[in-house]
């Protein structure tokens, strides 16, 4: 891995920063406090996010930046064949692979998870593995022996193999269980062939049952095919002398029927004859009733005209009452319209100002909401602020100028002094700045007076708008009204010209006396004229009764002939009721017979398919548990399989872990006699991980706190240089944060000699450090200082060629 560029806005103390870095020796110079680390949090935040960064999320927002400023970190850098770059912010995240347009990961959760895909570690272990500090070079100290261990299989990826150990172990569990349970099913094969034997045995039996029976069916279906047309003859017999029967006895009804039709057209042709000679003598009084009729009809006539024009007379008066009433109405409408117009402009005037009133409200509302919510939350953020400097204060003043700042862990000494100026000027600044925002929210507490004011104009103009409502409703309803009174003036004024002419065309004269004496005598003429009427209906039918008389008697001599032919034809049928159930009888017989043996059959080839089926099952459950055996045989060369592979993997396991040991003890021995030159020769790891060193081949029981970070430091790039190497690939990053405490100026220069000399191994070596000599040796000086004017920590490139960083406010 090789970092190229790390950019941040607002993070901590850095309000905008950009450093690209190159290959070699990085030194990283400047005094605690001043953002140095911040830089390796800003990277471990960018890569994994949250949890690798120090107190909450709106915590790592710069002290001093908007409330709502936004904080963000960039980080370019080339893994394997491929160049990514992340970009996180507190509300997002992205990765971009090799200049892409689109990111491949855009969530916080997406983002670290493939940074861990990607490096193949978590946070823990890939910053206590590249990224050391002094109090960090010791890692494994307060580990137990097992825990040391698997810290280091874990790295040197190991733990792979047991992973897999343990998913080939789950599943060979499975296949043994799965053999278990194949076998256990397996049935007793010698009982199976006894079963089969007996369902064959029983198929066999059946189906001679089942011959037998066909041959019987077949006797009873020839004794069914005998009887059949001799039962049908007879039904067909019977069924032909129950119809000449039925037609007999139709018959003899109609000779009945016809001679009783025979006489009543005589006794209706004498009444018709004597109806004609009585019409005669009445034809002079029924000229008078016809008269009558038509005089009558006449007067009816006119009577019903008189009352039609008393009617339209009173419609006449009406109308003409009610036209007149609208005529007045509409005489007092006159100017509605100019009104409503009128009343139409005050409305709209009254609305278009409480509009603008409204809008001024609401202006005026939100300005002040606004100011008031800005002071609280600059009043709050000002409080965070002063509640962090003071606990930061109380550290520092409780660990005294001998002591270590409790945050970055760096020793105070000579800038104790200064550290608590700066802190105590932040403090009072912030108290300043408190007071001025805790008056300003007791003066936007409550409304301000041209705020009420609009309001209260605003409910003046509203009252105002409402009557003008009220009066455009009014005007509105009297043009509705008038508009109503004009259309039933124009429909009234057409109803009374029709009502007009309707009475101009109906009679005048009408003589209801007259009318009063028709109507007596026509009263008298009624029975009259009724009896001539129903003598001259029977007179008219006169001739036509003589023909249906005549054809009367020749419909009874053919019914008569048409009985007489039935009766002789059924005597000679030769049909007789013992013939009829002898026949029917024969039969049902036959049938029962072929029904009953058809039902046997039918049984017995249900017997004949449970025993095929039994067959069959059998067959099935014998081919299954080849099947079954072959297959647990097949699992059971697998399982063995598996158990070679499990012991394999133990095998090998072993193997590397009794390496592991030596290995890094050779590796750690190399840096240890460059780090001392050759004072140590030899690093060693024992059983329980724990690291000594050799003088003459003899450990050394005791040594220094500064050889102890030598020899701890060799560990950690010896544990650095076997990553790389399990890894297939060079991992060129290496930090190394205040690493030189313990060390004197001798070791110190010659930890940086051979951190040089590792270029080949580690070509990106970046050291924090607040010592001035170390850069001496380094190939890329970055200073971090603290802007005075700002507080805001700067990174600046030393050399004066150019300028990675630039201050910022």
């Amino acid at each position: 891995m090789q970092l190229h560029r790390l950019k941040l806005v607002n993070f901590r103390q850095h309000a905008e920063t950009e450093i690209v870095l190159g290959l070699g020796l990085i030194a990283v110079i400047g005094p605690n406090g001043s953002g140095k680390t911040t830089l390796l949090e800003a990277l471990a935040w960018a890569l994994y996010g949250n949890p690798a960064a120090r107190g909450s999320r709106e915590s790592l927002r710069r002290i001093g930046a908007p409330a709502r400023a936004p904080v963000r970190v960039e980080v370019d850098f080339t893994f394997g064949a491929h160049e990514y770059r992340v970009v996180r912010s507190l509300y997002g995240a992205e990765l971009f692979q090799d200049g892409g347009a689109g990111p491949v990961a855009n969530s916080h959760h997406s983002v670290s998870s493939k940074i861990v895909r990607l490096l193949g570690m978590t946070h823990d272990e890939f910053f206590s593995t590249y990224f050391t500090g002094q109090k960090e070079l010791a890692v494994m100290a307060s580990m137990g022996p097992s825990d040391r261990g698997k810290f280091l299989s874990r790295l040197l990826g190991y733990e792979k193999l047991r992973q897999a150990q343990q998913h080939l172990r789950l599943r060979r569990s499975t296949l043994r269980a799965e053999v278990n349970g194949l076998e256990r099913g397996l049935e007793d094969l010698e009982a199976l062939k006894r079963e089969q034997a007996q369902d064959q045995q029983q198929l066999k039996d059946v189906n001679a049952l089942v011959v037998e029976l066909e041959t019987d069916l077949k006797r009873a279906q020839a004794a069914l095919q005998e009887a059949a047309p001799v039962w049908g003859r007879m039904k067909e017999l019977r069924e032909t002398n129950l119809a000449a029967d039925g037609e007999r006895r139709i018959a003899e009804q109609m000779v009945q029927d016809a001679g009783q039709a025979f006489e009543r057209f005589d006794r209706e042709l004498a009444e018709a004859i004597e109806a004609k000679s009585r019409i005669d003598g009445m034809r002079q009084d029924i000229a008078r009733g016809r008269e009558l009729r038509q005089e009558l009809d006449h007067l009816d006539r006119e009577g019903q005209a008189a009352g039609k024009r008393r009617l339209l007379s009173g419609q006449l008066t009406e109308v003409r009452q009610q036209v007149q009433h609208l005529e007045e109405r509409l005489r007092s409408s006159e100017n509605i319209e100019e009104a409503h117009a009128k009343a139409e402009q005050a409305v709209a005037s009254a609305r278009e100002t409480l509009d603008e009133l409204i809008k001024r409200e609401e202006e005026t509302h939100t300005a002040w909401v606004r100011d008031r919510q800005d002071a609280e939350t600059k009043r709050a953020t000002l409080l965070d602020h002063f509640t962090d400097l003071e606990k930061h204060r109380e550290g520092i003043v409780e660990a005294g100028s001998d002591g270590k700042c409790p945050t970055c862990a760096r020793p105070l000494k000579a800038e104790y002094e200064s550290v608590l100026t700066s802190l105590d000027v932040q403090l009072e600044e912030i108290k300043a700045n408190g007071k001025y925002y805790k008056a300003r929210l007791e003066q936007l507490e409550t409304e301000p007076e041209d705020l009420r004011a609009v309001h209260k104009e605003r409910e003046k103009e509203r009252q105002g708008l409402d009557s003008a409502l009220q009066q455009l409703a009014g005007t509105g309803a009297e043009m509705r009204q008038r508009r109503e009174s004009e259309r039933d003036f124009g429909r009234l004024g057409k109803r009374v010209l029709q009502l007009e002419k309707d009475l101009d065309g109906l009679p005048d004269a009408y003589d209801a006396e007259r009318h009063e004496v028709a109507r007596a005598e026509m009263q008298k003429f009624e029975p009259l004229l009724e009896t001539w009427m129903q003598l001259q209906a029977k007179a008219e039918h006169a001739e036509r009764l003589v023909q249906e008389a005549e054809r009367a008697e020749r419909t009874l001599s053919e019914r008569e002939e048409r009985v007489r032919q039935l009766t002789g034809a059924m005597a000679a049928s030769g049909y007789s009721d013992e013939v009829f159930e002898d026949a029917r009888a024969r039969h049902q017989t036959a049938e029962r017979d072929v029904r009953e043996i058809e039902l046997r059959a039918a049984a017995l080839r249900g017997d004949e398919k449970a025993a095929l089926a039994a067959v069959e099952s059998i067959g099935r459950r014998v081919e299954e548990r080849g099947e079954r055996a072959a297959k647990a045989s097949t699992l059971r060369a697998d399982l063995l399989l598996h158990d070679e592979l499990d012991a394999a993997l133990e095998g090998l396991r072993s193997e590397l872990n009794a390496k592991l040991r030596p290995d890094l003890s050779d590796l750690g021995s190399t840096f240890v006699a460059e780090l001392t030159d050759g004072r140590y020769q030899e690093f060693e790891l024992d059983e329980n991980y724990r690291i000594g060193v050799l003088e003459d081949g003899v450990p050394k029981p005791v040594i220094s706190g500064g050889e102890e970070d030598v020899v701890n430091l060799a560990l950690r790039l010896a544990i650095s240089q076997m990553v790389a190497e399990r890894a297939g690939q060079p991992l060129s990053l290496l930090v190394l944060d205040e690493i030189f405490g313990g060390l004197d100026e001798t070791r110190r220069q010659g930890a940086v000699d051979l951190l040089r000399r590792l270029s080949d191994r580690f070509p990106q070596v970046i050291l924090i450090t607040h010592i001035e000599s170390i850069k001496e040796g380094a190939d890329q000086v970055l200073r971090v200082s603290v802007d005075p004017r700002t507080r805001a920590a700067r990174v600046v490139e030393e050399t004066g060629v150019e300028n990675y960083g630039r201050p910022t406010a």
